[in-house]
């Protein structure tokens, strides 16, 4: 597995302050850490994931 980088570091960080309630997107079941996904923040920003 590749060393983490300062900015994969703080796009997670960035990520796990957000909820997805605050920016609109539906809350289904629990999960396993807080924040939102990197699927989630793809579909806001209107870009694929893959």
């Amino acid at each position: 597995m590749a060393r983490p980088t300062p900015l994969g570091e703080y796009l997670r960080a960035r990520r796990a302050l957000t909820d997805p309630a605050d920016v609109g997107l539906p809350v289904a079941g629990v999960r396993r850490t807080p924040g939102l996904r990197r699927e989630e923040v793809a579909t806001l920003a209107g870009i694929s994931a893959g």
